[in-house]
């Protein structure tokens, strides 16, 4: 059974989310402050976190950033804040996805489902025959989720990995940012195409 961690300081939210997510079968716990969720997200025990931006205290960007220093399993930012910058940011302090308050939690356990689903896929034995892939100055070691540019180790987050080796998978061929988004995160229609171009801009800078 897959466990969540939902750091969420409203009870009644928590409480609907943690419901929704027993229903289909996940263990959840919930944090209602960012040090709690940052000590109870460090102890190792979870599949994925969803992570509310608007904490008292120690907002959520803080939390992500300090959470993605030790862990590389997904997580979900949640908030009711509409601007991309805040989008933007949370990409960027390592959240592989975001969703925008209010939302259907069957939209909810839908995301949460396809980022894990992703993530087990990405985490499995690589195949022999692709354990690396080499494109200009480019080197992707698959099985070991290592990328190198012009000889130097580049430190990319599970979205951008998960990009670069799709793109790199498939060299020949033109993708959308709504193909993309299936692709990668593995549903249609549910999510924000502006994540994938927040992912492919840090990619570049890199």
């Amino acid at each position: 059974m897959k466990r969540i961690l939902i750091i969420e300081d409203d009870e009644t939210i928590a409480a609907i989310e943690r419901d929704y997510l027993a229903v289909n079968e996940f263990e959840v716990d919930i944090a209602a402050t960012g040090p709690e969720g940052i000590a109870k997200g460090r102890s190792g025990r979870y599949d994925l976190i969803l992570l509310d931006l608007m904490l008292p205290g120690t907002d959520g960007f803080t939390v992500c950033r300090a959470l993605r220093e030790t862990l590389d399993i997904p997580i979900l930012m949640v908030t009711a804040r509409q601007e991309d910058i805040d989008k933007i940011k949370g990409l960027g302090m390592g959240a592989d996805d975001y969703i925008t308050k209010p939302f259907s939690p069957n939209v909810l356990v839908a995301r949460i489902k396809a980022n894990l689903a992703q993530y087990d896929r990405l985490k499995q034995t690589g195949r022999p025959d692709r354990a690396q892939i080499q494109m200009g100055n480019i080197l992707l070691q698959e099985d070991a989720r290592r990328v190198f540019v012009n000889g130097e180790e580049v430190e990319l987050k599970n979205k951008e990995y998960e990009i670069l080796l799709f793109l790199m998978s498939n060299a020949d061929i033109v993708f959308s940012k709504e193909t993309l988004y299936e692709r990668i995160w593995g549903y249609d229609a549910l999510g924000d195409n502006a994540t994938v171009a927040v992912h492919i801009n840090r990619l570049r800078e890199k």
